[in-house]
């Protein structure tokens, strides 16, 4: 009986059997400078895999010879190497979440990982051990610590362990954690523990996730209470019929939302369902919506979703803001990865896994949920898919993960489960094998005789201490996301809520820009003539010189110098706060007044350029044929001169005629000939216009 078994088991003789194993363990200790909680878990591996300890060393060194002549991690090298091969095996049971002895023995692993050698075993013990009794959980039983044999799960509420530790474990657990999101897993479940894990938030949560999976696959397992059929490879990942309405032009309806690896699914109450296909490519678009009474946006708690495959937008209302969110996280997985497998084209088994991570993921995303009452957002999703297009690099990772499924691949389609050894050497770091897990829980993402369980492929293997080229795409992207976070860190602090204090905020950046803008139009407007003829000088010289097209690569010059100059001399001293003339204080009414007018000036924008869009059209279609023609003339002048012109020419030619309109001898005929050409312009008739029904308009096009 191992060790695990005798910590849960009550009764008279639990001392005794507690006592014999400590003299076993005190006989037999082949491995020296090995932490105690170290060679409980290698201990407890062997019993597993029915090997002898001195056995299980030997696969080691065997199989990992370069880890085995590295002494500084000999000791962690071997721990993870023996929890692995024992997880492979531990989680071929489909209840293994329901084993208390699975959390005790994973947690056990991680604080071994941690504290792997006698050297390091001090980690542990500056916490100490405590005997403690009873621990209450809100979810079912009660935990005993009263054992001698000092096992690193009973612990006093002290013992935890880091997030390294929990990612190298957890990850060769499909159901547990995804390599992809195993970091943000962590964060969620130490929110409120200082970044450290305990064991019974760690209980807890595979308590829950293990309720969620049972829960859908009783749903699943029923297909026929649903009004809908599934199609082959089509697994349901959630169902809700609390308080969901659907909205369309003409109607609101209550009903049942069911989301599939495939499909959103509305099944209202009475009168039939409706389909929202996410596999193929539609032109899906899923976003947030307003909703309210009478067609008001006043309540945050709708989702509205547009595709070629409707007619128009469907709107689906929840019950709530974080009820909405949950489903418009869980929606966006599906419509992403169905998104992945078609940009790599993917097939079969590599198709089936990637819906297998996107399933996974939404069923842990729910324990958490569930089990701590929040949900992680942006950054910080548990999400694979999701979390892959919000990191910043985030196409990296969807690249290394097609990379990981390709190889998977040459090995799934092994059907003498052996892979070469240039390819076993690109496999490195967890396997989580997502198709295989919920397979063998019952959710069938193929067919029979496509199963991986059933043609004997090996769809596990061990890589210690190595990292994979997905997992360093993985912390290339969390590293630059942390400089993202802490860039937008920077946009609370600045307090710009309102339209006046965004434009005083906007004038005064940039008020030098606005300051040149002056200048140049005191020059144009000649009310200074000497400067202004010193300035038409200047730019006719700088146009003889052919000095223009330096002019752009000055400026990027002198700006770059500009930064390079303060880079130099702040030090890295933060940049001294900007400040902002605050706009004048205005009354409810004069905001009031102020919005109409805005209105009403843009309302008049709006109209002029209809009217000149209209002109247009008149022309263009000869509505009017003499001043078609003398437009079209015009035009053919203008395209004859650009042939034959120098396009230098033409540029100077341009600017001389802005620059001196308002030259003391031309500002008489320059106002004669703006005056005439906006005569001509309003004596264009505009084209005429009509509004149409839809199905009139449609048929005219």
């Amino acid at each position: 009986m191992g060790i695990l078994e005798l910590v849960l088991l009550g009764g008279g003789d639990k001392k005794e059997e507690e006592a014999e194993m400590e003299g076993d363990l005190a006989a037999s200790s082949p491995i020296p400078n090995l932490s105690s909680v170290a060679s409980l878990v290698i201990r407890r591996c062997s019993r597993i895999l029915l090997l002898s300890v001195e056995q299980l060393q030997q696969s080691f060194e065997d199989e990992l010879p370069d880890h085995s002549n590295q002494p500084t991690s000999y000791a962690r090298n071997l721990v993870e190497y023996c929890a692995h091969k024992a997880l492979r095996v531990e989680t071929q049971r489909p209840d293994h979440l329901a084993d208390k002895g699975f959390s005790l023995l994973t947690f056990d692993m991680m604080l071994a990982w941690e504290a792997p050698d006698t050297e390091t075993e001090f980690l542990l013990d500056e916490n100490g051990f405590s005997n403690c009794p009873e621990v209450d959980n809100d979810d079912e039983g009660s935990l005993f610590y009263a054992s001698v044999t000092r096992l690193a799960s009973q612990i006093d509420g002290k013992k935890t362990v880091g997030l390294e530790a929990f990612a190298r474990i957890v990850s060769a657990c499909a159901l547990v954690a995804d390599p992809i999101t195993v970091h943000n897993l962590f964060d969620a479940l130490t929110s409120s523990s200082g970044g450290r894990l305990h064991f019974l938030i760690y209980d807890k949560y595979l308590k829950r996730l293990y309720k969620v999976l049972k829960s859908m696959k009783h749903i699943y397992g029923r297909p026929q209470s649903f009004n809908f059929c599934l199609a082959d490879g089509e697994i349901i990942l959630e169902v809700d019929a609390k308080s969901i309405l659907q909205h369309t032009r003409i109607s609101t309806r209550p009903g049942r939302l069911t989301l599939t690896s495939h499909a959103l699914y509305f099944e209202a109450s009475g009168i039939g369902t409706s389909k929202y296909d996410l596999s193929k490519d539609l032109k899906q678009v899923v976003n947030c919506e307003l909703t309210g009474p009478w067609g008001a946006r006043f309540f945050d708690n709708a989702i509205i979703c547009k595709s070629d495959s409707v007619v128009e937008p469907i709107v689906f209302e929840f019950s709530g803001h974080s009820h909405r969110d949950y489903w418009f996280a869980i929606i966006q997985e599906v419509l992403r990865a169905n998104k992945f497998i078609r940009k790599y084209k993917l097939k079969r088994f590599q198709r089936a896994e990637s819906l297998s991570k996107a399933a996974l993921g939404i069923f842990r995303s729910r324990a958490v949920k569930e089990a701590f009452h929040g949900m992680p957002s942006h950054f910080k999703s548990i999400l694979p898919f999701n979390l892959a297009e919000k990191l910043p690099k985030g196409d990296k990772i969807l690249e290394a993960l097609y990379n990981h499924l390709e190889l998977m691949r040459i090995r799934f389609q092994n059907h003498d489960g052996l892979v070469t050894a240039s390819y076993e050497k690109q496999l490195t770091g967890p396997l989580s094998d997502s198709l295989y897990t919920l397979t063998r829980m019952g959710f069938l993402l193929l067919k029979k005789e496509d199963n991986p369980e059933e043609n004997g492929v090996l769809v596990g293997n061990i890589h210690v201490g190595e990292t994979s080229p997905l997992q360093l795409a993985i912390r290339e992207s969390v590293r630059y996301s942390g400089r993202v976070e802490e860039a937008r860190a920077t946009l609370y602090q600045v307090k710009v809520e309102d339209i006046d204090t965004n434009l005083a905020a906007i004038k005064d950046l940039l008020f030098p820009l606005f300051e040149i803008g002056k200048l140049l139009h005191l020059l144009a407007a000649w009310e200074d003539p000497f400067k202004s003829r010193v300035f038409l000088f200047l730019i006719l010289y700088i146009l003889y010189r052919g000095w223009v097209r330096y002019i752009l690569p000055c400026f990027f010059l002198s700006a770059a110098v500009y930064m390079f100059w303060h880079k130099h001399h702040s030090g890295g001293k933060p940049i001294q706060v900007f400040q902002v003339t605050p706009p004048p204080n205005r009354n409810p009414v004069e905001l009031l007044l102020m919005l109409q007018e805005g209105v009403s000036q843009l309302q008049t924008n709006v109209r002029t350029g209809t009217i000149s869009l209209l002109k247009l059209r008149a022309l263009l279609l000869a509505a009017f044929p003499k001043t078609t023609q003398k437009v079209a003339i015009a035009m053919v002048i203008v395209a004859v001169g650009f042939t034959l012109v120098p396009f230098g020419h033409i540029l100077t030619l341009v600017l001389l005629e802005v620059y001196t309109r308002k030259m003391p001898v031309r500002r008489e005929s320059s106002e004669k000939l703006v005056r005439r050409i906006k005569e001509w312009w309003n004596r264009v008739p505009a084209a005429p216009i009509q509004m149409a029904r839809p199905e009139e308009h449609n048929s005219s096009r």
